[in-house]
């Protein structure tokens, strides 16, 4: 049994203490944002916040996380449905291709900014370094991570 705070929800869980938390996100608790990339912590897909970091939760287990605050794709935007200033940035640079990796290319945006509000380019390449685009989208990521920041990085509307 775990308890979470999932998106600001308290959720419990009866799943075995070394279950992926990313299956508890998306099976149990039905939050289909987060995906499946690689299953070995590779390719960033899977990012979540935990407490606040960002953590890969293909390989994270739920008992890492049992007490603790988790964040999704789901929880960005806020109670109003206004989006985070990285979604929308992403919206406005037409960064997604397949938009397969962007739920977990979003995280580390938000995590980034959330410590380092005027990122260079190299603070950019290196947070996100993590995060495989099959696409190549990367100048289109760095570019909305820039704009996000203009626009207050860490907040949403």
């Amino acid at each position: 049994m775990a308890i979470l705070k999932v998106n600001g929800e308290i959720r419990q869980v009866d799943v075995e203490p070394d279950m992926p938390l990313l299956w508890v996100i998306r099976e149990q608790l039905k939050l289909p944002g987060t995906k499946f990339g690689c299953g070995i912590s590779q390719c960033g897909a899977c990012t979540v916040h935990l407490n606040g970091l960002p953590v890969r939760s293909c390989s994270t287990p739920v008992a890492a996380a049992d007490g603790g605050d988790i964040r999704t794709i789901e929880g960005l935007a806020d109670s109003e449905g206004r989006l985070h200033a990285v979604q929308q940035a992403w919206i406005d640079h037409q960064v997604p291709q397949c938009g397969y990796c962007q739920s977990g290319q979003i995280m580390s945006a938000v995590a980034l900014l959330s410590t380092n509000p005027d990122p260079t380019d190299a603070d950019i390449d290196t947070a996100m370094r993590g995060n495989i685009c099959r696409c190549g989208a990367y100048g289109r990521i760095r570019a909305a991570i820039k704009s996000a920041a203009k626009a207050g990085g860490n907040s949403n509307g």
